[in-house]
């Protein structure tokens, strides 16, 4: 297929404001007080993305009297949570694959918690009347290369002895579905994806929890913690929280407990949004089930519709930064934006001339296993979850009902799993950290060029149970 100039490429990006969609909005809410004293509270939240918000909401849910305060350094929902693709995941595993391989035995309550727990998060965005475009689509993974078509039929295989309602497509079938030239073929799940805007979701949790009486501190990071008599002290610039539990709700950025940082590789990834899609041009490209779209490839694209019919594009790059560097310079990669670009209109080159209006990039808490983990520390008075690697919107929910368990000392089902018992392997330190992860990235391009052969390291990647995703 030919490759979109560099010209009309550039001309395609004129006008994309450098900040994400999702957050560049006049509904946008207007930040809290920052703490500036000393407070006490029964459970302190650190963190006002979803993992915090959804901890605060649901401490209050299971006991309305508690007193909860949760200390954000931004605006809640200004980082990941607010600037994500919107695809909210039944699975708590990084996908079905990716749980049989690491918890075989315990796959199948996983794959049912994992369904209740989406189940949940509809029922309270109805509840609390989150207006956050939330719709059950489904998702289409889609082949772009013929060796991707027994990765289909495995993941469809796979689900239909879940019982799920999954859908194997041909080439002619996945391309009714979604008029693409480069589709070979598709698989759609009917049940397991939901649609939404992640951050009126944000907003919608926030508001929540306010009503609930959550305290939310925003524009205070939390410096370090100490520990006090049967308490823990968060220290901030200007105030002191001090509670005898803490949910630490950080994600990819570094918090204040380094065991945690250990485990966590923050991976910068990309995203573009196009203007409206006329009758015309949506007409062009089908798309009439609106569900989300990704490709199978190791370095995978996701995409999908919005309420007034944009598309979402983003993905393939997943970049790392040496030392696990995090800044907001590097939140616009006009290379991976380009990439970007070119692929977008090799997927619908229906579409030429459609214009973009927002380039952004934000940073995805991965791990080494590609899905959450769970600890503790201070003897228990803290604990934490983190390395969603992506499916942290429907996930988080899970992680907040985890930490919340742990920090009362509940023996729960979710407790004695050994997912949320076990946690992924350390990553090594610089600059071994930055060689792996970039001859990671380099393996995975080969294998996507190569028929999906994957060469000696990540052989051994997957033997060791380590691994690099966004």
């Amino acid at each position: 297929m030919q490759a979109k100039g560099s010209k009309l490429l550039a001309s395609a990006l004129s006008e994309a404001a450098p900040t994400p969609f999702w957050t560049d909005r006049p509904e946008r809410p207007s930040s809290t007080d920052p703490l500036t004293t000393a407070t006490d509270a029964d459970l302190a939240v650190i963190g006002g993305g979803y993992s915090g918000l959804w901890t605060a909401l649901l401490a209050k849910e299971r006991d309305p009297g508690l007193d909860v305060v949760l200390i954000e350094s931004g605006l809640c929902g200004h980082a990941a949570s607010g600037r994500n693709g919107g695809f909210c995941a039944a699975s708590l595993t990084h996908g079905l694959a990716n749980g049989v391989d690491r918890f075989p035995d315990e796959i199948d309550d996983l794959e049912r918690l994992g369904r209740k727990n989406l189940d949940e998060i509809e029922s309270a965005i109805r509840r609390y009347d989150i207006d956050c475009d939330f719709e059950r689509t489904g998702e289409m993974e889609v082949a772009t290369a013929p060796h991707e078509l027994e990765w289909l039929r495995e993941s469809h295989d796979a689900a239909v002895d879940l019982g799920y309602r999954s859908e194997l497509l041909d080439a002619q079938g996945a391309q009714n579905m979604v008029h693409s030239p480069t589709y070979l073929g598709g698989r759609w799940d009917r049940d397991g994806v939901a649609m939404l805007d992640p951050a009126r979701l944000a907003w919608g949790l926030r508001r929540a929890c306010l009503k609930k009486g959550v305290r939310i501190f925003e524009g205070t990071p939390v410096q370090r913690i100490s520990k006090t008599q049967g308490a823990l002290d968060l220290h901030t610039p200007h105030g002191e929280v001090r509670a005898p539990r803490v949910a630490l709700c950080t994600s990819a950025f570094q918090g204040p407990l380094a065991k945690v940082s250990r485990h966590v590789v923050p991976v910068y990834d990309y995203a573009l949004m196009t203007e409206p899609l006329t009758a015309q041009q949506l007409e062009s490209i089908g798309w009439a089930d609106r569900m989300g779209l990704g490709d199978a490839s190791y370095r995978f694209h996701y995409y999908r519709l919005t309420s007034d019919n944009r598309i979402l594009f983003g993905g393939y790059d997943a970049i790392y930064h040496f030392g696990s560097k995090i800044a907001p310079g590097l939140e616009c990669n006009e290379s991976t934006f380009e990439t970007l670009a070119q692929h977008f209109f090799q997927t619908f080159p229906q579409l030429d001339g459609l214009r973009f209006t927002h380039r952004w990039g934000g940073i995805i808490d991965t791990c080494g296993r590609f899905c959450a983990f769970f600890g503790s520390a201070f003897k228990g008075k803290l604990a934490y979850a983190a390395g969603y690697t992506g499916l942290g919107v429907g996930a988080t929910r899970f992680g907040a009902e985890v930490m919340l368990d742990r920090l009362w000392n509940l023996d729960t089902e979710r407790t004695r799993l050994r997912m949320v018992r076990s946690r992924p392997l350390p990553l090594p330190p610089e600059p071994l950290r930055s060689a792996g992860i970039h001859l990671t990235r380099w393996s995975m391009a080969r294998a996507d060029a190569h028929q999906g052969r994957r060469n000696l390291w990540l052989k051994t990647m997957e033997l060791t149970g380590l691994g690099f995703d966004s």
